[in-house]
């Protein structure tokens, strides 16, 4: 089939929605497929084979493309990934005990390792998607570099989903990947740390733009990509985040920035009588149930999770949990009870509709789901965009933060009655703005905006080399 074929005048477009093989990133990506299938779009959903499901319960096509070595399917220690991969993950984890900048300094060490590891290959991948399904446009995750630069390289056109803070993004010259551009009050480094983190972002910043400049010599030489952190589609950015009144200006473009407020689904529907008669069991006995969940990375810090579970029981009375605890649910079951239910995985969409707060890293689905169910939240930041999302969410009155790697019962169990006596004051404004968003709206404001911009896979595709 031609792009030609499908692109033809009044027929739904095709698109293409890449995702990492990363289930935080797959699971909002499916959700927006869905949408974009709502409006009428013929839509495929391009993943790691593990994520088959996720398009299947959106309703749309899959295409399986592994685009990275790393992955996580829903608990990143139990994923099947190589020895060097797997030898990362433990040695981030490790840091996150010494601190945000330690945390920081290790993510960015590694960012060299696995964020263009096959740029050829992934080049290929794409356009063998092309080849064989002719999407019209793509929608690719903003951390997808490979697949970025492949779209890029082979003039394929594509709007870009950031699902992190909308900093990932860089919006001038100076800003720095990795570095957050503010932290919430309980973090605060010193400027010898701030200053070493600078130093490694600039230079992570000039290897990698130096290494997509390589790889678009030899296949695109007449595209030159510029600054790589930077590079996104020039027709559509999507912002898995509230539009907040302090975040950074972007210059001024052809580039639609559109901020969706969450990707959450309209309705979340029950996982089943099991877990209905957890939370009866729970509420039966207890005024407030609270959910603990630190993100499929980060479960794995399992002295936090026995830390936050112990404040809880002898700090805040009357109060229940659910601890989402990964593959360490076994190390904790002695704190198992009739307050304390530990499970490996856990329904979180579903039961933010049944707690009265929740603990979170401050990964952004996590923040954004809390937002969007008017949930109030305890942050306790430990890497990545996750510190600026901290300062959002105590700025914007939705949440508290605390320094994961300095905590005590007494704070712990302070911050969470105060939550749960009143909720923060900026929480139900904040709410119904993002509701009257998401990704229902993020669908029909992309479809438009390529639409309009008359871009379609035929019109702009240009000769590629091949691999050598």
């Amino acid at each position: 089939m031609k792009p030609s074929q499908v692109a033809g005048a009044g027929r739904a477009p095709r698109v293409a929605v890449v995702s990492p093989p990363f289930l935080s990133h797959a699971q909002p990506l499916s959700v927006l497929a869905r949408s974009l299938a709502g409006t009428g779009a013929d839509v495929l959903f391009v993943s790691a084979p593990a994520f088959a499901p996720l398009a299947e319960a959106a309703g749309v096509g899959f295409v399986p493309l592994t685009v990275t070595r790393n992955a996580n399917t829903g608990v990143a220690r139990s994923t099947r990934q190589g020895a060097r991969e797997a030898e990362r993950l433990e040695e981030f984890l490790g840091s996150t005990r010494q601190g945000a900048v330690a945390a920081l300094l290790t993510q960015s060490r590694h960012r060299g390792e696995d964020m263009l590891a096959d740029p050829g290959g992934v080049l290929e991948g794409i356009r063998e998607v092309q080849e064989r399904w002719a999407p019209d446009w793509y929608v690719v995750d903003q951390l997808s570099y490979p697949v970025t630069l492949a779209l890029h390289c082979l003039g394929l056109p594509f709007a870009t989903f950031c699902p992190g803070h909308p900093t990932y993004l860089p919006h001038a010259p100076e800003a720095l990947f990795g570095v957050p551009y503010a932290w919430p009050p309980a973090i605060r480094p010193t400027e010898d740390g701030l200053a070493a983190l600078r130093r490694a972002a600039r230079a992570n910043d000039a290897a990698f733009t130096r290494r997509f400049a390589e790889v678009a010599r030899t296949h695109a030489p007449e595209r030159p990509p510029g600054r790589a952190f930077a590079l996104a589609s020039r027709h559509a950015v999507l912002f898995n985040y509230p539009s907040f009144p302090w975040l950074p200006e972007r210059p001024r473009s052809g580039t639609r920035f559109l901020y969706g407020g969450h990707c959450s689904p309209v309705r979340e529907p029950s996982p089943g009588p099991e877990w209905e008669e957890v939370v009866r069991r729970l509420r039966a006995t207890h005024r407030h149930l609270v959910l603990i969940a630190l993100g499929t990375f980060l479960s794995a810090r399992a002295d936090v999770l026995a830390l936050l579970v112990r404040a809880v029981r002898a700090r805040v009375p009357g109060c229940a949990v659910v601890v989402a605890a990964g593959d360490g649910a076994a190390d904790l079951a002695d704190l198992s009870g009739p307050d304390v239910h530990v499970a490996d995985v856990v329904p979180q969409r579903w039961l933010l509709t049944q707690v009265d707060a929740m603990v979170h890293h401050g990964g952004n689905n996590s923040f954004t789901e809390c937002l969007a169910s008017a949930t109030p939240a305890l942050v306790l930041p430990f890497s990545s965009d996750q510190f600026s999302i901290a300062h959002d969410a105590e700025r914007a009155g939705l949440a508290l933060a605390l320094d994961p790697s300095r905590l005590d019962p007494h704070t712990v169990g302070a911050a969470l009655r105060r939550l749960l006596a009143e909720p923060p004051v900026g929480l139900s404004r904040w709410a119904r703005a993002v509701r009257r968003r998401g990704p229902d709206w993020m669908a029909r404001s992309l479809v438009r905006t390529m639409a309009g911009a008359g871009v379609t896979a035929a019109a702009t595709a240009a000769p590629v080399r091949p691999v050598p």
